[in-house]
């Protein structure tokens, strides 16, 4: 199809099969050790599909706020098990990090992913006080700026907690998956790219930065441009990093990318 070499980011990231064993090792590891000192509370459900789960890890002492990491995998790929590590630096800086899994395509349509995103910030919210940020990578970017939509129905009392959304290489414009082979799997017509592309709407008043590797591939960049140019907000390219290897920072507290998050 037409944009399949373009989202293809396996193709051009030497090692690339690899990385998602690392990563469910490296999450598996973090997920134990913090469950076995009390700071992991996992599995919790914030809907009635057997995906709606999330994984939420704690800081040392009382939660600053709550950050969302929404996972990716273009809708259909991957469930929150991979990524647990990544909360490190993030907790380490006295956050709470919420992690959910999610209904994947086929099995649901990408508007009904978007609403289990804003189910699952809406139960992590109810475990946590203070301010809540939200980051996501690739289509979890994509999801988390959909939260910050005005047609996505988040309570108000949730939503007036948000503090800062931070998509990170994200998707921001699905037309061009209508061109994919994936798109047999994602099911995605004219009309939902259309609803369920964030720069074809507009955004709340809401801190927000979009990120992404400057060895990403050139559609990624366009995207997180987009985004950034439609919702007239920063955007930040984070030097020698490509599409998988952007998220390493984030086990890191003083990382650019973790400070981002957190506003600071």
């Amino acid at each position: 199809m037409k944009n399949d070499i373009a989202y293809a980011n396996g193709d051009f990231i030497p090692g690339a099969a690899d990385y998602p064993d690392r990563w469910a090792d490296a999450a598996r590891a973090f997920r134990e050790s913090e469950a076995a000192i009390g700071r992991a509370r996992l599995n919790t459900a914030y809907g009635e599909h057997d995906r709606e789960k999330f994984d939420l890890f704690h800081p040392s002492g009382r939660p600053e706020g709550l950050v969302v990491f929404v996972h990716g995998g273009y809708w259909h790929k991957f469930d929150r098990s991979y990524w647990s590590h990544f909360a490190r630096g993030l907790t380490h800086c006295g956050f709470a990090v919420a992690m959910p899994s999610y209904p994947l395509a086929p099995d649901v349509r990408i508007t009904e992913i978007t609403r289990a995103i804003a189910r699952a910030v809406q139960k992590a919210a109810t475990y946590v006080q203070g301010p809540i940020f939200l980051t996501g990578h690739s289509a979890g970017g994509h999801l988390v700026a959909r939260m910050v939509c005005r047609d996505v129905a988040v309570a108000e009392d949730v939503r007036g907690r948000f503090k800062h959304v931070v998509p990170i290489s994200p998707l921001s414009d699905l037309r061009p998956f209508l061109e994919t082979s994936m798109n047999d799997s994602l099911g995605l017509d004219a009309a939902e790219a259309i609803v369920e592309s964030p720069i074809t709407h507009e955004s709340l008043r809401i801190p927000a930065t979009v990120w992404v590797g400057a060895e990403e591939r050139p559609a990624f960049l366009d995207q997180a441009r987009w985004l950034a140019e439609r919702w007239h907000r920063d955007l930040r390219i984070a030097p020698g990093r490509h599409h998988f290897d952007i998220l390493d920072d984030l086990e890191h507290p003083d990382s650019p990318i973790v400070r981002s998050i957190l506003g600071a």
